[in-house]
């Protein structure tokens, strides 16, 4: 309930339109410099990995990793996997929205930065904790999956393989 409610909040009460965007590789170009935004938390999580990777007390490289290094692997690890889905999902939509609604873009993009930095707070307390963190990222994801399912197959039936 949250996820609907941030983003209905930001987009009715932050003061930014987006660029008037008419074909879709426009589109596409911009929905590319948001993605670039998201990608930010798992930058940091590779950064964060490498140096607790440095700091541990294995003396091995290759061997068992300790907890707080695999925190960080795995957090690095399933955000890149979703990172994928998203900006996928993302593209999609942005060829469906009508121009009014290409502010989302932004908003979900920041939503999705925002949620994987509190699933990585969330992970690093302990593990039963990750669920809210987790949900605020795949939740939005599985919404902008069913509508890109209901705009390729409902909205523009004709246009699915074109």
């Amino acid at each position: 309930l949250l996820c609907p409610c941030l983003i209905y909040g930001a987009y009715i009460f932050l003061p930014f339109d987006a660029p008037l965007l008419p074909t879709v590789s426009a589109r596409l170009v911009y929905t590319l410099r948001c993605a670039t935004f998201a990608t930010f938390p798992i930058v940091l999580g590779m950064i964060v990995s490498g140096i607790s990777r440095l700091c541990s007390s294995a003396l091995e490289p290759f061997g068992e990793l300790h907890r707080e290094v695999e925190i960080h692997r795995t957090y690095v690890s399933q955000s890149v996997h979703l990172f994928i889905l998203y900006f996928f999902n993302m593209a999609v939509l942005a060829t469906y929205l009508p121009q009014e609604l290409l502010k989302l873009i932004p908003l979900l993009t920041g939503l999705f930065a925002i949620s994987r930095l509190i699933f990585w707070m969330s992970y690093a307390i302990g593990r039963s904790f990750r669920a809210f963190g987790f949900s605020m990222t795949f939740l939005p994801l599985l919404a902008m999956l069913l509508w890109n399912l209901y705009g390729m197959f409902v909205l523009e039936p004709e246009n699915l393989l074109s």
